[in-house]
């Protein structure tokens, strides 16, 4: 393709004087004939600076308020959406970039967000009661505990899902998060975690009902706190998954003479192996593995090459995080 000829001054001229009466680019291209990138051409030409050329603002402080009303309401609308619902309330005829700018301004920026389970007002007033009972915990007294739980890896791991206008300390805002949905399909690892080191990881290969989870405790935990704490006292943690809240299960603990903590429903974000899960899923990303028997190896090597000093570490964050739950009122936290 040639290259495009210049625009005569007198077409730079009806350029100039349409942008002064408040005119857009595209409004300009389409009633002179021209393209829009012929336009934007001639008005950056003609300025030294672009906010000497732009024309009169279209939008009023008014206006502006209207349109950070509009992106709260309607946090993960398009921009294309937010500039139809805007233009609709105001009666203004601005364009999808002239929305983006604004909301720019407004320190609202296009992100991925943030996934936390839903939780219901009975489930955050239950987060908050454990979190306040457990405030007074150190982290010595939470280094007796053996976190556990199972997590699905997936040979893919996905795209990234729709995005959310969200400005600087909202990322866990409960109107920025997207919820999230157990589990795509792959291999379900059942694993478990103290202050001093991981313990045994189980591949587990068919549903998990409460007679397959009492094998696995038997089997992969007693092992691991026979190795980790020998004769010394440990708790138990564990979620309110149908099978570890089984009455069978129930039982087995009592047998066995296990001290299991109590723990509050969809609470992800206060068990520390979740992060430990989710370092491992790093390290194999980049492995991208093609096969389940590859995804299962680069799991279990992932796992082993964790430190005790990681998990001591991820230990030690408990406090905090239940400050967190505290803060937030039972809400979702950063964690």
């Amino acid at each position: 393709m040639g290259k495009q000829r210049d625009l005569s001054t007198g077409i730079v001229a009806q350029i100039q004087a349409l942008r002064q009466q408040g005119l857009t680019q595209t409004k300009i291209a389409e009633q002179l004939g021209i393209s829009q990138s012929s336009v934007c051409k001639a008005l950056k030409k003609n300025c030294s600076k672009r906010t000497n050329c732009s024309g009169v603002r279209k939008t009023s402080a008014r206006d502006n308020k209207q349109l950070r009303k509009i992106a709260v309401s309607n946090r993960f609308k398009s921009t294309s959406e937010l500039t139809d619902l805007w233009n609709k309330q105001t009666g203004a005829d601005v364009s999808r970039s002239t929305t983006y700018r604004r909301l720019c301004e407004l320190s609202f920026k296009s992100r991925v967000p943030a996934v936390k389970p839903m939780l219901n007002k009975k489930q955050m007033e239950k987060r908050l009661k454990w979190a306040k009972e457990h405030g007074e915990w150190t982290a010595e007294d939470w280094q007796k505990v053996v976190f556990s739980d199972e997590s699905r890896f997936c040979i893919s791991f996905g795209d990234q899902g729709p995005r959310v206008w969200r400005r600087g300390g909202e990322t866990y805002n409960h109107e920025c998060v997207k919820r999230s949905v157990k589990f795509p399909q792959s291999v379900m690892v059942w694993g478990c975690m103290s202050a001093r080191g991981v313990g045994k990881l189980c591949f587990l290969k068919k549903t998990v009902n409460a007679a397959v989870y009492q094998d696995v405790l038997e089997t992969f935990l007693i092992q691991t706190v026979e190795e980790q704490f020998g004769e010394e006292d440990f708790i138990f943690q564990q979620d309110l998954a149908p099978a570890h809240a089984a009455k069978s299960t129930k039982d087995w603990f009592t047998k066995k003479q296990l001290e299991v903590l109590a723990w509050p429903a969809n609470s992800p974000d206060v068990n520390v192996i979740e992060n430990l899960w989710a370092i491992v899923k790093r390290k194999i990303r980049d492995r991208k593995p093609t096969t389940l028997d590859q995804l299962k190896q680069n799991i279990a090597t992932a796992w082993e090459a964790v430190s005790a000093e990681t998990c001591d570490k991820l230990v030690k964050s408990m406090p905090r995080r239940l400050q967190a739950v505290i803060q937030a009122k039972g809400a979702a936290t950063k964690y």
